[in-house]
Parts: C-alpha cells; structure tokens; sequence
C-alpha cells in the first residue's frame, strides 16, 4: 500500500514530535539527577566543615575525630617530612587523653621518668652567719635586712637555701662561763632572713648552746614560729640527728647537720637532754646510720658538717676522714664550715666535698682572709650528681658585698689552689672536677 504524499508527510512530522518529546524526557532527567546531586552536595559537604576540608588540598590534615596533628597553640603545621606515621595516643577507653588535641606528629609522648631526670633542684650554701655584737649594732643602725641588700634575687629565686646559724636566737638563757666568745641573737632578725631566701639553717656547731639548753630551746622554737627548718640540734637526740627532708623539683632532699666541733660533752643531745648531733668518734655511728636511713627515703642526701680547725686554709685528718665515712653512708654532697676562712673541693666517689664556706653574715676580724667567702651553688639531678659553682663576696661587719673583676678572680683562684685532686675554677665560678678520688 502507497501512501499519498500529505499523508506522508504528516507520518514524518509525527515522528520527528515522538523523537525531540523522548529528547527533552532525556534532557529533564538529566536536569533532575544534576539538581539532586547538587542538593546533595550542599546539604552532606557544605554543612560539615570537617568533611569538606578534610579532602581540599593545601589545608592542615586532620586526625581522628577532627584532632588537628600541629601544635595546639603554634599557629603551624607540624613538620611530618621523614617522620614515622603514628595513630593518635589514646587511653584504654580509644579517647585522646587529657585534652581533644594530640601531638604533633612524629612527635614522641614526653617519658615522664626522662623529664624527672632531666630536672634539678638548685641549692644554695653559705657560711657562718650571726647577729650579736658589733652586727647588732648595724643592723639597729640600718635595718633587719641589711645584711641581704647586696645578694640579689639567688636566695629566693632556687629551691633551696642553707646557712650555718653561729648563734642563739633567744631574749632569755644564761651566757656559757667557760668560753672566750659567746654569741646570743634576737629573735627580731628571723623575719627578715626568712624574707631574703633563707628555708633552713644548721644548728651542728660550737655555739649554739651559748646560751645553754633554754637558749636552744627558745632558738628551736623562733625558726619554728618564723617557717625556718633546722637540723644538727633538738629537744633530744632523736630530734638532733633526724634530717629534714624537702619536696623539690619531684624529688625528695634530706638534709642532715652535724659537729665535730663542741666545747664540752655536756653539748651532747641525749635521749632526754637538749643538744647537738655530735661526729666524734664515739657518736659517729649515730651520724652514719641517720644518713644510711635518709638514704633509703630521698634522692639526694645534703649533710652540713661543722668542723676543722680556725683559719686553716687546708682541710684536717677529720674533715677527710669524716667526708669518707659520710659519703659511704650515703650522703651527696657536704658543705662544710667552722675554720671562718675558704677551704678547698674535692670529689670523693663522685661527690663533692667543700670543706669550708668561710664566713657569712659575721664580724669582721684583723685576719683579712676570713673577709673572704662565697656562695656555694649547687644544682643536682635525683641521681644525686651535682654541678658546683662559687658567687664571690667580701664580708664586712654585718654584711657581705659581692666581688667583681680581679678581686673575684683572685678569690676564685685562691679556692682553686686550696682544693684537691686537680679541681678548676672557671672565670664564672664553675668547679671542673678533677680526678675523683675513690
């Protein structure tokens, strides 16, 4: 059958309705599926900045949980290049501990037994120090804190500060009739030495019963009322021989005090009798054993022994022979004094020995070595190793000026040649050890 030609014709426009109809169907379904995917993407990326800039190039990336892997705080992006690729610390629940940040990454955690070993406490140590006499004179004329206007900030900016107090701190007592010098000091000084720095004081020496057991006992109980610790003397030989022990920088310091240096046996602590810890040979078992047992409790053992002989410039047979039997018991370091002029350092296994602090805060005698002292720092780690360094100072009569230029360095040299065993002194009072003696 033919068909006519309109009839042809209207059969082709036909289909060319039917084709362009199947055209736009195609074309509005492409429309629908491009605005589908276009709400998709507004409401699913858009909305959520982590997703979104999780996968844009150049941004900081981002950890689990959205944790960003820089610094918190820095401003940067960690430095990864060459690092090993880690998961973010977390705690046995799978969450970042502490804190949403973690660490920088490649970044170890900080080991807390290495940030212990890496602290150290910084300790200060002088010498002979009281308030009586022609001091008391200055200090009425010039203030309590006299003595302290030249030292700066050491005594308060360390953790801890030691003086050997050479006096009685008491208004009563009776004053020693079977002595040449006997000191007594009021209370009144206390404040203003708490205030420069001062934490403790040693009582282990030849002079603090000048005032006998009632003048001790009014001296305990002043550093008491003023938050002074003491050590070397008490209400009884418990108290005299038991050390303080101080929490600094997480570790634990004992610090012990004792004399070889007594004028009569009467100065004893006994079991009911106010006194002194003694080192003579009959008592130094007690001595050994009290720093045997604060071994076993501290990290680092500070013994302050009073002994020596006045205005030697070298340490006697007692003073080596009681550094030994000290440090093998257990102590750390010792800090001595008592000859009131600068002896020398020596290392013993390791440990420093300084033998003599001089004077501090004291008279002033015709003897112009003993107008020459130091402040003795000393910076140990809780392995109980201690880096010594010497503060030159000129002692006048109640107060001690520090030294400078060719005065200090000769002063630092002095000390150099008094100590033993091939120890230095460098320009800026830094004590080089030697050979150890051992």
């Amino acid at each position: 059958m033919h068909l006519s030609r309109s009839e042809k014709s209207k059969a082709e426009k036909k289909a060319r309705k039917q084709r362009t109809g199947q055209v736009w169907i195609i074309l509005n379904l492409c429309l629908i599926v491009m605005i589908a995917a276009l709400l998709v993407y507004h409401f699913k990326f858009k909305e959520d900045p982590v997703q979104q800039t999780a996968y844009l190039p150049g941004m900081p990336e981002f950890g689990m949980e959205g944790d960003r892997t820089d610094s918190p705080g820095s401003g940067q992006q960690a430095d990864s290049e060459g690092a090993d690729s880690k998961p973010p610390r977390t705690t046995e629940t799978g969450e970042p501990p502490g804190s949403d940040m973690t660490e920088p990454e490649g970044s170890a955690a900080e080991d807390p037994a290495d940030s212990a070993t890496a602290k150290r406490v910084v300790m200060h140590f002088a010498g002979d120090t009281l308030f009586s006499g022609k001091v008391e004179d200055a200090l009425k004329n010039h203030g309590y804190d006299y003595p302290y206007m030249h030292l700066g900030t050491a005594f308060l900016e360390d953790d801890l500060t030691v003086l050997n107090l050479e006096t009685p701190v008491t208004n009563g007592g009776v004053g020693a009739a079977n002595k040449k010098f006997v000191f007594k000091s009021s209370p009144d000084v206390l404040p203003a030495l708490r205030d420069a720095g001062v934490e403790a004081v040693n009582l282990a020496n030849n002079h603090i019963l000048d005032q006998g057991q009632e003048g001790l006992l009014d001296t305990l109980k002043h550093l008491k009322d003023h938050d002074i610790r003491y050590v070397g003397a008490g209400r009884n030989e418990e108290e005299a021989f038991a050390p303080q022990y101080f929490e600094l920088q997480g570790m634990t310091v004992a610090l012990l005090g004792f004399s070889r240096v007594l004028p009569e046996t009467t100065w004893y602590a006994l079991e009911n009798r106010p006194g002194v810890a003694g080192a003579y040979d009959h008592v130094l078992p007690k001595a050994v054993e009290a720093i045997q047992a604060s071994r076993s409790k501290a990290d680092l053992v500070v013994v302050i022994a009073h002994w020596g002989e006045e205005l030697h410039k070298a340490p006697n047979v007692h003073q080596i022979n009681l550094s030994r039997a000290f440090i093998d018991g257990g102590a750390d370091l010792i800090i001595g004094g008592h000859p009131h002029v600068l002896q020398g350092l020596e290392q013993y296994k390791g440990k420093w020995i300084a033998y003599s602090t001089g004077n501090f805060i004291f008279t002033k005698s015709s003897n112009e070595d003993t107008w020459k002292t130091a402040v003795f720092q000393a910076s140990c780690s809780n392995q109980g190793d201690c880096d010594l360094k010497l503060t030159p100072y000129r002692t006048e009569i109640g107060q001690v000026i520090p030294l400078e230029g060719k005065e200090a360095e000769d002063l630092l040299k002095e000390v150099e040649k008094r100590s033993v065993g091939g120890v230095k002194i460098a320009l800026d009072g830094e004590v080089i050890a030697g050979k150890a003696v051992e």
